[in-house]
């Protein structure tokens, strides 16, 4: 079915009264034909027995021509219905990247005799890995140059990790977003490339000690699972190369690290529910792996090694998570012994072993804390940060003998902050704040922290960003609300740069830290997954009705937007309240919930069951059908929906919002804006680069700026 945007004409003097002719973005758009996939039916049948017709399956063929024809189709209608705004773009574009400090560099880290960093050049995208040996002062040595290494692709990440000597480095290279790494081996003493080259690994790797061989992790080529763990010798082929371990589990992930000691390989497995670790003791050659305890349902722990004992973060009976250790000789779960027992008001973020401290980054109250203990007698300190809204965390600490902690700091009004901080005299010093170019002043800018009290009663924080002189809290704001609540993962109240081409314009910033992520403990995580998974798409929509309500946005000029499992949230917003957004943009979302979880070769399935639901089990199949996006399209009218994917995207495959899209041109009763835009040579992060990304930022942003009216397009 063709959806048509009609002109408007003389008519609408006529009917002064109806919503559409007030659009002024809606008047100057051209009258076009917007694309329409064939609809070519196919039956899902799950094993319980329910079928599920899909008029657009067809579309997961990349390798099919026509599925091609159509996203290109897409991007040219894309282009031309946002032509009026190029000139728009183009502003914000350059206003992001004239807030860049172009000519930059990142603060030192000490390792062994070298001090490691990156620096950008004026007018270039990738970071120059860089190090001076025993001085700051010393001549500088480049490691690798990004710029000279991604000359050619549309698509570059770039990840170095350099021997325990020093001597050599290993570059691993993506040039395509599916994050299949190539990696390569160069000697820092010549300059050269060694031969050895690894192909299609994760990029996950750790050396061994004696610096000739690599530990690394590769992965299903259909399920993107991390399943293997390798051994490379320097100088001997890849073919040759010792399989140290595989996870036959399909519901597990693996990965790699060294412990803090430096004695074992740790090797990870988990799942959203779940998770384990065995270990490799890296300079006995007749060592096997051993695990420290099996995989439990609904336990996760990771381990580290120190001092002769492991530590391990769990939750174990703990849902907030606890430290515990281990003897060296059997660190089974009978031996775990409480370091920082459980906290019922206290979630257990992470932890740092020193000589001389234990250090552990918590949340209280949905704000970070950072506390020191000392071994010797137990005696505590915190670091005040001194704001009502924050991100605080750790920076690199690769020296366990050291007194200084280096952690970071910013706040929706703050910078991104580099600190060390003395463990002994509890003096804190600024190393670095990242620079915002193009007059940027703080104070000119206000942050608050709100609880919204959801509709079952749970307190929901909100964080709230605006210009002082641009707000007035009388609901005539427009307002740009934000929120991920998915696998435990926090959305803390970060800065970014970008975001004040909306302030400087009168928007609203808000961040809603819904269920699903753990801003207010391990509890918070457990009421937005499975089957309380719409526990998060209720906490947005009361928080968008809260802000409405309370004045801090303009009910007719509300905007939402997520991406990846927050773009599940855009999607499920989409159809259960579409009447509270102007526009929605869902970023590489997630929205066909079913048929992915019940494909078992493809990304985000098996090991994502425990997260989702299995869609073998009926009442779990069924509750997921419930709420998924695509599932639950329906003929009435949506807000104007910007939906962007990428073609190589390894995390949620680009047909997911392809068929989104198609079907919702199918039922939509309305004329407003529905825009597909598909990166034809990127995965799930969109543009790398430092400027190519902004682009993505510019599209996103005009959209809203253009819809919100004339008034919001150009800052007074």
């Amino acid at each position: 079915m063709h959806h048509r945007l009609h002109p408007l004409t003389s008519l609408c003097a006529l009917f002064l009264l109806v919503a559409s002719c007030k659009s002024e973005p809606e008047r100057t758009r051209p009258m076009v034909t917007a694309p329409s996939a064939e609809k070519r039916p196919f039956e899902v049948v799950a094993k319980h027995g329910h079928t599920r017709l899909d008029n657009y399956y067809w579309l997961r063929n990349r390798e099919d021509q026509s599925v091609i024809n159509y996203l290109n189709a897409e991007n040219a209608y894309l282009d031309t219905m946002m032509a009026h705004t190029q000139d728009l773009r183009e502003r914000l574009f350059q206003e992001m990247k004239a807030r860049i400090k172009e000519k930059d560099e990142s603060v030192p880290v000490k390792r062994g005799p070298y001090f490691y960093y990156t620096r950008y050049e004026e007018g270039y995208e990738y970071p120059i890995f860089c190090r001076k040996k025993d001085a700051l002062t010393e001549p500088e040595e480049v490691i690798a140059d990004g710029n000279e290494l991604g000359k050619g692709h549309g698509y570059f990440n770039l990840l170095v990790r350099t021997s325990p000597d020093h001597r050599l480095a290993v570059l691993a290279m993506d040039t395509v977003g599916r994050r299949f790494y190539t990696v390569k081996f160069k000697d820092l003493t010549t300059g050269q490339f060694l031969p050895d080259q690894l192909e299609n690994t994760t990029g996950n790797v750790e050396w061994s000690n004696d610096n000739q061989q690599l530990y690394y992790t590769t992965q299903d080529p259909n399920t993107l699972r991390a399943d293997k763990v390798l051994r490379h010798t320097l100088g001997a082929p890849t073919a040759k190369d010792v399989l140290v371990y595989e996870e036959k589990d399909q519901t597990l992930s693996s990965y790699v690290s060294k412990s803090r000691s430096k004695k074992y390989l740790i090797i990870g497995s988990g799942r959203t529910d779940a998770s384990m670790a065995r270990y490799l003791e890296l300079d006995n050659p007749k060592a096997t792996v051993k695990p420290i305890e099996y995989t439990r349902e609904n336990v996760d722990y990771s381990a580290d090694h120190f001092n002769g004992k492991f530590y391990l973060r769990t939750n174990q009976d703990a849902k907030n998570y606890r430290l515990m250790e281990a003897p060296e000789a059997d660190p089974s779960l009978g031996n775990w012994r409480d370091v920082v027992p459980h906290r019922a008001d206290v979630f257990l973020e992470a932890f740092a072993l020193f000589n001389d401290y234990l250090v552990t980054q918590e949340t209280y109250e949905g704000l970070t804390r950072i506390r020191l203990i000392k071994w010797s007698d137990k005696s505590e300190h915190s670091i005040d940060f001194g704001e009502a809204a924050y991100v605080a965390g750790f920076g690199s600490n690769p020296d366990a003998a050291s007194t200084q902690l280096r952690f970071t700091y910013e706040s929706m009004t703050t910078p991104p902050s580099e600190f060390d901080f003395d463990m002994n005299t509890h003096e804190k010093k600024l190393l670095k704040e990242e620079t915002v170019l193009g007059g940027f002043d703080r104070n000119r800018y206000q942050t608050e922290r709100v609880m919204v009290t959801a509709r079952d009663g749970a307190r929901v924080p909100v964080s709230i960003v605006y210009r002082k002189d641009k707000f007035r809290k009388d609901g005539s704001s427009p307002c740009f609300q934000y929120a991920y609540g998915s696998y435990g993962f926090s959305m803390p109240p970060y800065f970014n740069a970008n975001r004040l081409s909306l302030l400087d314009r009168g928007f609203v910033y808000a961040i809603a830290h819904i269920r699903g992520g753990q801003e207010m403990g391990g509890q918070w995580y457990e009421d937005g997954k499975m089957l309380k998974k719409k526990n998060t798409f209720y906490d947005f929509i009361d928080v968008s009705k809260f802000l409405t309500e309370n004045n801090y946005a303009d009910k007719d000029n509300l905007f939402a937007n997520g991406g990846s499992a927050g773009g599940l949230l855009m999607g499920a917003i989409t159809n259960m309240a579409p009447e509270l957004y102007k526009g929605i943009i869902a970023d590489v979302p997630f929205v066909d919930v079913i048929s992915t979880m019940m494909d078992e070769t493809i990304p985000l399935t098996t090991f994502e069951w425990k997260e989702w639901g299995n869609p073998n089990i009926q009442e779990e199949y069924e509750y997921m059908l419930s709420y998924s996006p695509y599932d639950n399209v329906e003929r009435k009218n949506y807000p104007h929906l910007l939906v962007t994917t990428g073609l190589h995207d390894s995390q949620v495959q680009y047909w997911e919002p392809a068929k989104w899209v198609a079907k919702l041109r199918e039922y939509k009763t309305d004329t407003n804006l529905l825009l597909l835009k598909t990166n034809m040579e990127a995965g799930h992060g969109g543009n790398s680069g430092r400027f190519e990304s902004l682009k993505d930022e510019a599209l996103m942003y005009a959209f809203v700026i253009d819809l919100a009216g004339a008034a919001a397009t150009e800052i007074q």
